[in-house]
C-alpha cells in the first residue's frame, strides 16, 4: 500500500467543512471524518477505486456528504488534492497539481 500525502489546502479544505458541521452537529461532524477516513482506506487499499476526472485525477464521492476526496497516484504515494463540495466550481484545485 502507498502512503497517502494531503495537500495542505485540501487538508485546510477539511477542515473548514468539519468545523461548519460541528457548529451544526457534533454528530454530523464525526459522520463526516468517518466518511473521509473511510474513503481514505478505500484508496489506499485500491487506488484505482476513484471515477477518472479532471487533468489525470480520480475522485471518490462521499455518501452522505457533498463532497468528493479529488487525488492522484504518484510513484510512490497517493495525493489528496482537494476535499471537494459539490456546489464549488469543478477544478478549482487545478493549480494544486503543479505543486
Amino acid at each position: 500500500m502507498k502512503p497517502v500525502e494531503v495537500h495542505s489546502a485540501a487538508e485546510a479544505e477539511s477542515d473548514e467543512a468539519f468545523e461548519r458541521y460541528w457548529s451544526e452537529s457534533q454528530s454530523a461532524a464525526f459522520g463526516f471524518e468517518d466518511e473521509l477516513t473511510l474513503a481514505f482506506r478505500k484508496l489506499r487499499s485500491n487506488p484505482g477505486i476513484g471515477v477518472p476526472f479532471l487533468r489525470g485525477t480520480r475522485r471518490i464521492v462521499l455518501h452522505r456528504y457533498p463532497f468528493s476526496v479529488v487525488y492522484r497516484e504518484r510513484l510512490h504515494d497517493i495525493q489528496i488534492v482537494a476535499i471537494a463540495h459539490a456546489k464549488r466550481r469543478p477544478g478549482y484545485w487545478t493549480k494544486r497539481l503543479k505543486q
